[in-house]
């Protein structure tokens, strides 16, 4: 019996030895993985979050700008009597 007991452990040893390489075997293709991944996102023409949220806010702030100069066109126009995209009659000479 005590023959059945070293054989059992001596498997167990050895699938536990097996176990921790391979999570050092994962370790390591995880590493060369993020590693691939991040030289290949250098090389493409990506943004990064800063410049990104900087773009919005200029957008954002651009799109505020022209709604304000809409508004105020809407305003001229109508204390001039002009409609968008109808021009003002001329004066008549005569």
């Amino acid at each position: 019996m005590q023959t059945d007991n070293r054989l059992l452990d001596d498997i167990a040893r050895a699938a536990s030895g097996a176990l921790g390489a391979l999570a050092g075997v994962r370790a390591e293709i995880e590493a060369q993985v993020r590693s691939l991944l991040d030289r290949w996102l250098k090389t493409q023409n990506f943004v990064t979050r800063e410049e990104f949220e900087a773009v919005k806010e200029m957008a954002a702030r651009a799109r505020r700008e022209n709604e304000a100069l809409a508004a105020r066109l809407a305003a001229l126009e109508g204390r001039t009597g002009t409609a968008k995209g109808k021009p003002r009659k001329a004066p008549s000479r005569g």
